[in-house]
Order: C-alpha cells, then structure tokens, then sequence
C-alpha cells in the first residue's frame, strides 16, 4: 500500500468533496427543520463543511424506513448468500476507496493518515466482509426431543437497530456494530458522533453501491442530547448499540425503561491497568508497547493502558526506556505519513485533558514528562505525551478516564499487590501484564476484573474474538460470532408430528 508524502495528502485534501446531508431511506437530505452545525478539522481549525443536524422528526423519518424496510422484507427475506455478496462488495467498495476515507478520517478527528490508511480503513473493510462470510456458516439448532414431536431452536432479526458510535476511531467503531447488524437480517440507523460525521455519511453512498437496499442502512448526524436521545427514547427501535462514556451509557438505559424496553448493549469508558512485572521477557519491547498503549490515536482510545504499574526493581530501568520512547512520538502533522500522532478531536477535548493534567499536578503527582499543549499556532489541537509519577491510587490521573495521552505510573512490590491495585477501579474493559512465568498469567488472567486480558503483549486482537468489557465499562461484545447474538432473538417453535 502507497503511504505517499506529506504533500500528495495535502494536495488531496484540498480537492475532497464532503457531503454533510443525513442519509435516510436511501438518499442524502438535509434535516426538516434546515438545521445544521459546522465541522471543523482539529488539524488547523478549517471548516469542511455544515452538517445536518438531525433532530426527532428526522429520527422518526429513518426509524420508519428502516421499520418499512424491515416489515417489507427487502433485507432480511435475501437468500443469505446474496447478503453475504452485498457485504463482500461493500468490503470491496471500503478497500477501493481506501485512501478517500482515510483522509476523511484524519481530516475529520485527527488521527495520523498513516494509522487511519494502514489500520482503520483495512479493520473497516475486514469487519464487513467477515461478517458477510458468516452469514450462510451460521446454523441454527433442532432440540432433542420426544418421538412425535421436532422442536427447532432459531435465531431471527429483531428489527430495527440504532447504534451510537463515538469519534475515536470513526469507520471502524461503526462497522463492529454495523456489520453483525446487518448480517442478521436487521434494517440499521447509525448517529455517528457529532465530531466526527463525515466518514459515516461517506459509507452510506457506498453501502447503496454495493446493494444495501433503501432504508435499511440510515445515517443520522447530530448532537448526542438530542438526535441520540430520540433514538434511546424511540418506541420502534428494537436495540441499541452503544460505545462512549459510561456516562452516556447510563442514559441509554433510563432511555430503554423511559420508552418501549429495548436491548441496549454497551461498550463504555476504561481506566485499564497495565502491569510490568520484573521478571519480564523484554525490557525494551514492554516499554514501546506501555507507550504506544496510551499514545497511540493521541490516547483517545478506549483500552488505553492508561494505568502503569511497574514492580520497584524494574522501576528505574524502565521509566528511562518509556521515557525515551514518549519523546520519540511528539504529535505533528497529522497528514504527515511519518508523525507518531496527531491532533486532539477538537478544542473541547484538548481544553479538557490540559486541566486534567493541571488537576494532577495540584494533587500531588509528580509531572515526569510532558503535559503541554503544543503547535498551538497551527490553530490545531495538540497536546504531547504527558506521563505523572504517582505515589497513590487516589489521584484523580489514576482514577477517572482521561481519553488523552496522559499516563498515571505506581510502583508495587507483590503479585497480590498488583492485582489489588489493577482491580481497585470502577472500570473493567482491558487489562495487560508481562511476565515469563506461565503460571502467574494464568493466575492473574483469572483474578483480573476485565473483559481482555492480554499476556506480553497489549491491545492485541482480530475480527475472531469478542471485545467488550465489565463492571461500568459495559456489557455485549463487539467482534466475533458472539456479536451476531446480540441483534438476534431466539424462537422455540414445537412440532407435534402425530397425525
């Protein structure tokens, strides 16, 4: 794959095109009431284009369709090979356009065109196309049963489904709930967040290209309080998906009671330990990893091991490998294929980080690296690799999501020790460890409170295996065949086969 230079990027930002209209019933139209909000790159702060804002009646309008879409059949009653050959053409669609949704992506949040063209985009497309393969491998089951009677156990769609997704990694957080939706049989209405639209309303073109009939892939843009509301509140959307804050998450449920009980399956906020024993493989290798783990996507990432605790007989050793690695992935350009990051989502996103930072330093953790905003000048939204040396678990650097490149390091001296602290936090999404004993993975695998666990290794995965974590950072799995459950219903129908 061509990565390009700087220049080739900006040149091709400069011809694109955005189209900012909702997406509903298989056309773009603006909202009904004329509504729109601006969206700004946080690369420099230009405008690229007014986004419609949806509000209830538009969320009405796509429900309906997606509903009509669904009662109708033009979906769901597809032989499952020809869905499965209009989602391996929308995966096809995804790669030949690769280029095109990256520099949406990075236009549109910030990330590195280089990680939005070599990760996001590929997962995006990889995400549809494995879906599409398992729709015809997916069988449902015949029970054991007296003679004179067949009890089949099926799996059907349940109708309409609404998913929220957040602006860190746009395309690919969509496709994990879009795709098995989709592959089920369901009529789908996407709200992308607000700072990040434009990716979501690009894929809904692509989608009817690639044969998604009308009303059954809906794309409606807004503000979360209002356009995410009315879908949490709407009586005919049978479930909603829902990755974000668990802030959020918690209103989606009062939502559900407030209206007609419907599923909603959340993938919230994390706080996620990561824990470097001294009897680590590699040294070297731990400490790019502990970095790029809160780093990467400026640590707007949901998994970020934003947690670091370091056995004391390692500590020193290893804080000069991290540091050196933290001062190696200064944010630049984030059209610049050889930046390590990019620029905040928006100013909103920096502005809150930066007095996270402050509130860390006024409490009493030690600022060991970092913890500016830089290039300030550009009118874009950076803020450096920032790591704080902590001597308590109640610090609020070590307690509360931050969403940025902000690293809270403590020290501990026992296994017990470490689990303790690993599990001392309301979240439970990820959790990390290194070390070379076979059995202390096991032991700790076991006893650490998340839903990933990864072994010298962090944030590792596929397509194959679930995703998704416990306590406050949510319920469901994104990924895996284990996802295509949640959008389905289980019917019992018996048989009696005397004449």
């Amino acid at each position: 794959m061509e990565l390009h230079d700087r220049r080739y990027w900006h040149d091709k930002a400069a011809t694109l095109h955005f189209d900012g209209l909702a997406y509903i019933d298989g056309s773009y139209v603006a909202a009904a009431d004329g509504a729109s909000f601006p969206a700004y790159s946080p690369i420099d702060g230009r405008k690229l284009a007014d986004v419609a804002a949806c509000g209830p009646a538009d969320v009405d309008l796509a429900v309906a369709a997606a509903r009509r879409a669904f009662e109708q059949q033009v979906w769901a009653g597809l032989a499952p090979r020809e869905r499965k050959q209009r989602l391996l053409r929308l995966a096809a669609l995804i790669e030949r356009h690769q280029e095109e949704l990256a520099l949406i992506e990075t236009l549109d949040m910030g990330k590195p065109v280089r990680d939005a063209l070599l990760f996001d985009v590929p997962e995006t497309a990889r995400c549809y196309a494995w879906y599409g393969e398992a729709i015809d491998k997916h069988y449902d089951q015949i029970a054991p049963t007296p003679e004179g009677a067949l009890a089949t156990i099926t799996r059907e769609p349940l109708g309409v489904v609404a998913a929220v997704v957040p602006w860190n990694f746009p395309l690919m957080m969509a496709a994990w709930k879009v795709a098995p939706a989709l592959a089920t049989g369901n009529s789908v209405v996407l709200k992308p967040a607000e700072q990040s639209s434009l990716s979501a309303l690009r894929l809904a073109a692509l989608a009817t290209e690639a044969g998604i009939p009308a009303g059954v892939f809906n794309v409606v843009p807004g503000p979360g309080a209002i356009t995410g509301r009315a879908l949490g509140l709407h009586p005919d959307v049978d479930c909603l998906a829902f990755t974000g804050s668990t802030q959020t998450g918690k209103h989606f449920m009062r939502y559900s009671a407030d209206s007609n009980l419907k599923r909603v399956w959340l993938e919230c906020g994390g706080k996620s330990p990561h824990i470097i024993f001294d009897d680590c493989p590699d040294l070297d290798r731990a400490a790019l990893v502990a970095a790029q783990a809160i780093f990467i996507n400026q640590g707007e990432v949901c998994i970020a091991g934003s947690r670091l605790y370091v056995q004391e007989g390692i500590y020193d050793a290893f804080m000069e490998r991290l540091t050196t690695h933290a001062k190696g992935m200064v944010p630049g350009d984030p059209l610049d294929p050889a930046a390590p990051m990019g620029a905040m989502v928006d100013e909103r996103q920096m502005q809150s980080v930066l007095a996270r930072i402050d509130a860390g330093v006024r409490e009493g953790a030690r600022l060991h690296h970092g913890g500016r905003r830089l290039h300030a000048e550009s009118g874009g939204y950076y803020i450096e690799p920032t790591i704080f040396d902590c001597a308590s678990q109640d610090l609020s650097v070590v307690r509360e999501e931050i969403f940025g490149p902000v690293l809270a390091v403590q020290r501990f001296s026992t296994e017990a020790q470490a689990i303790a602290l690993a599990n001392d936090s309301v979240y439970g999404l990820g959790a990390g460890l290194w070390t070379r004993s076979v059995g202390r993975a096991h032991r700790l695998a076991r006893r650490l409170r998340a839903g990933l666990v990864w072994v010298n290794c962090y944030a590792d995965g596929d397509i194959s295996v679930p995703f998704g974590g416990v306590k406050q950072s949510g319920f469901g799995r994104d990924k895996s065949l284990h996802a295509m459950e949640k959008y389905t219903d289980l019917k019992t129908t018996w048989i009696d086969l005397r004449d």
